[in-house]
């Protein structure tokens, strides 16, 4: 719990765990700040804007997957489903999915609620007959959804290789929570991306429009507003990074020079080259991405990778945890 005296300067209407995090995140020796605060309502614009951009290929491709294979995730799982999207967004690519199954209610979750109403408002004029329920939430913990579907078989729906963004022990705790969420007998369609090339992979995070370094760097804005900070924001610089033992794309904020700032009264200093970790962005192969999913309780049913090997849709159903062999 946070003291009174540790919210000097901070906005009254900031998320405590918002605040918590950073101070906690700016203290360790690599300095970090979970990416999901990445997501006020100019850093959800902005994440919008890179989805259009040329360099940005998971969009692209993920969009051209759905169009072509959401009629068989149709026949697969059925009609009257309820759709349950974590990390809704602008939810572009969800028509693609209801358009196919025919559901039974559409619940998109996400944790910016200005831009969840919004694009809510925009699908309702597509789908007027669907009964939409928003969750205004932190899909990576435990979410309550809506009494009105609680009797609806249930498939969840994750586009856009988001499972990329965690580190693979929060990847399997996120996917297990998902089935506390859906229940046994759910259905899950994901979004994975794909290792590739080293030269495909970081201009996808690091574009030469400078829309994603406005989107990393909307990070410290944020902080400033929200928090009582007077970081430097001049004085930083996104950077883009394959780190390949991980096999994922990092994302960090480097000092550009020697500084010090404070947040809500708590003073933090960074020498010229140190970064503050911002995002990481996991790739896998078939076989490491089925892993991924049996770890987290998903039985793979289906994939439906692209002709290039770019990107993969896969189809897993959560059945009941069988005894070991």
């Amino acid at each position: 719990m946070l003291l009174l005296d540790e919210r000097r300067g901070v906005a009254p209407e900031a998320d405590p765990a918002f605040l918590s995090d950073v101070l906690a995140g700016l203290a360790q020796g690599q300095k970090a700040i979970p990416a999901r605060w990445f997501y006020d309502h100019r850093g959800s614009e902005l994440f919008e804007e890179i989805t259009r951009l040329p360099e940005y290929y998971p969009t692209r491709v993920e969009t051209g997957l759905l169009e072509k294979h959401c009629p068989e995730v149709g026949r697969i799982v059925g009609a009257g489903r309820a759709v349950v999207e974590f990390g809704s967004g602008s939810s572009l690519k969800t028509p693609h999915l209801l358009r196919a199954i025919f559901p039974a209610a559409y619940v998109p979750i996400d944790i910016s609620g200005d831009f969840l109403r919004e694009s809510v408002a925009d699908l309702g004029q597509a789908f007027p007959a669907l009964p939409v329920f928003p969750v205004e939430a932190n899909f990576m913990g435990p979410v309550r959804l809506p009494a009105e579907i609680a009797g609806a078989a249930k498939l969840g729906f994750f586009p856009g290789s988001t499972i990329g963004n965690l580190v693979p022990r929060s990847a399997v705790d996120l996917l297990r929570g998902m089935i506390d969420t859906l229940g046994i007998g759910a259905m899950l369609l994901i979004g994975m991306d794909r290792v590739k090339d080293e030269d495909v992979l970081v201009p996808a995070y690091d574009d030469a429009a400078g829309v994603t370094a406005a989107f990393d760097l909307n990070l410290l804005h944020r902080i400033n507003r929200e928090l009582g900070g007077d970081v430097p924001i001049d004085l930083f610089r996104h950077q883009a990074r394959w780190n390949d033992l991980w096999a994922r794309i990092e994302m960090h904020l480097v000092a550009t020079a020697d500084l010090a700032f404070t947040i809500a009264g708590h003073r933090f200093v960074m020498k010229a080259g140190e970064t503050i970790h911002t995002e990481n962005s996991h790739k896998y192969d078939p076989r490491s991405a089925r892993q991924l999913l049996a770890a987290g309780g998903w039985s793979p049913i289906r994939e439906w990778p692209d002709a290039d090997g770019m990107f993969s849709l896969f189809l897993a159903e959560a059945r009941p945890e069988p005894m070991a062999p």
